[in-house]
């Protein structure tokens, strides 16, 4: 898929599943739901350090499941956590889609 088709459909899914800044409900599909993710994750500085309580504040702005995406967003490596405090990947860091997807499938 090119980079025009992957944009387009990625903002495809964004319109689907986004009510303005808040998230309809949480995509099944991994792929969707990584789009969904990605947006979500742009909502967190680079370079700065949250408690689990400010990555809760953050996120219920857009959704009210903020356990689940918080572990998502843990999950599929596009933030980390230590000692209750967690971070932001700076892109360079972060695994590719095609990483992700084969290591969730596992």
């Amino acid at each position: 898929m090119n980079n025009v088709k992957l944009e387009t459909w990625e903002e495809k899914v964004l319109r689907n599943y986004l009510d303005g800044i808040h998230l309809i409900n949480i995509p099944a599909s991994r792929k969707k739901r990584l789009v969904i993710l990605k947006w979500l994750v742009r909502k967190f500085e680079q370079e700065v350090t949250y408690t689990e309580r400010q990555v809760n504040e953050i996120i219920v702005r857009h959704h009210s499941d903020y356990a689940t995406l918080r572990r998502e967003l843990i999950g599929y490596q596009l933030m980390e956590r230590e000692n209750g405090f967690y971070w932001r990947l700076p892109a360079a860091q972060c695994k590719s889609e095609t990483e992700i997807m084969r290591q969730i499938s596992l």
